[in-house]
């Protein structure tokens, strides 16, 4: 079966995007926050050499703050609501942008799954590596029980690990927009939870005006925009805030059904209204590539589960 047909697509558009009178900094402002995210890309190429051979407990606090000092120098500003357990676990969010995974990483410096491309990425691939991430071939979809697999034993060595189960990103309007992707959630990486025992926290990501206090699509990395254009729309940007709901924590039994699983996680991320089910046993993950949920591809950094 085509690879293609694994691809999760929403149905955003350029009209999602805000229009022409939108605030905006001055151009001096954007140049300024510019020569501030260049800075951090230096200081993500120093981490690179450091990250392997840091102690767990530093190693968390360099990418939390790598990833604070960025969104900072963009002009972002973060919100967090409630607390992350302490110990490890499967974060699962929502994704608008590439900023997410900035958000993430900000709140908990998790270990990302991220698309097999971004081992190429200048500065951010090696970076990516360094910090521990998992990558999918999202050309090989036979290949994701291997990949699950390799998400479970990250949790069971203690790691936290971010996915967003989406597979794709979108304007993030409202939970009940045509432009959402239209499979929801995929359940693969939910899998990864289930046989290493780990709680599974859905995260809320959502974008504001903080003047306002309004709702923007202006972080969100949709169709065939280029990245480039996207990071300048987010330079540009007047008072940007990310927000990031941590809500309770989700603890699977053993043997536990991925599938509702993943519908209780979106449930509670795009506070929807919850179907009374139990989560009964199914087939080991490697059933996933005959049942059609593996969950690959997507724009923006290409984190699915």
């Amino acid at each position: 079966m085509s690879a293609e047909l694994w691809r999760p697509t929403a149905g955003c558009g350029p009209d999602c995007l805000p229009g022409a009178g939108r605030a905006e900094v001055s151009l001096g402002r954007r140049a300024a926050r510019l020569l501030g995210v260049l800075g951090m890309v230096l200081v993500g190429v120093g981490l690179v050499v450091l990250l392997p051979v840091l102690p767990a407990a530093e190693r968390a606090a360099a990418v939390r703050g790598w990833a604070r000092g960025t969104a900072g120098a963009l002009g972002v500003r973060l919100a967090v609501r409630g607390r992350l357990p302490r110990r490890r676990a499967l974060l699962v969010a929502n994704h608008v942008s590439w900023l997410d995974v900035l958000a993430v990483l900000a709140v908990a410096p998790a270990r990302l799954l991220a698309k097999r491309e971004v081992r190429n990425w200048p500065v951010l691939g090696l970076l990516a590596r360094a910090a521990g991430a998992v990558f999918v071939d999202r050309s090989r979809p036979r290949e994701l029980p291997r990949t699950v697999a390799r998400l479970a034993a990250t949790l069971r060595a203690g790691h936290p690990v971010a996915v967003f189960p989406e597979g794709t990103t979108w304007c993030g309007s409202t939970p009940s927009a045509d432009c959402r992707p239209r499979r929801g959630f995929r359940p693969a990486a939910f899998q990864a939870a289930i046989d290493a025992g780990a709680p599974v926290v859905p995260l809320r990501i959502g974008y504001r005006c903080a003047t306002t206090g309004e709702a923007t699509t202006t972080a969100a990395f949709l169709g065939d925009e280029t990245l480039w254009r996207s990071v300048c729309r987010v330079l540009a940007a007047r008072d940007l805030v990310v927000d990031v709901a941590v809500t309770a924590a989700l603890h699977p039994a053993p043997g536990a059904d991925r599938r509702l699983l993943a519908r209780a996680a979106e449930s509670a991320v795009h506070l929807l209204p919850p179907r009374p089910v139990a989560l009964r046993p199914v087939p080991a993950v490697a059933s996933a590539t005959a049942g059609g949920s593996p969950a690959v591809g997507g724009k923006g950094l290409g984190l699915a589960a």
